[in-house]
């Protein structure tokens, strides 16, 4: 498999060798892998990529698969309109 090329997570455009570089740099866990490279957070929510990380940390750190965790979904709550902060901003000045 060449790694240059792999793409992992489709919806934020990371390859393998990006996170197996990361792994190498000391992240061993989904969530600094997801803060770096936006992993997990595009439409499909980690649904695919999540899994193939896993797989990477435990190759790299030996652990199983189940003995790490997997990132939590935190869908948006409420949108806030632009203006809304704008004004706020205003308030405090």
């Amino acid at each position: 498999m060449n790694d240059e090329n792999t793409i992992v997570c489709r919806c934020s455009d990371v390859t393998l060798k990006e996170v197996r570089d990361l792994i190498k740099q000391g992240y061993t866990t989904y969530d600094e892998i997801k803060r770096i490279t936006r992993i997990g957070m595009g439409p499909c929510q980690g649904k695919t990529c999540g899994q193939l990380v896993l797989r990477e940390i435990s190759a790299a750190t030996g652990k199983s698969i189940k003995e790490l965790k997997l990132h939590m979904n935190r869908p948006p709550v409420v949108g806030v309109k632009l203006d809304l902060i704008a004004e706020e901003a205003k308030k405090n000045d």
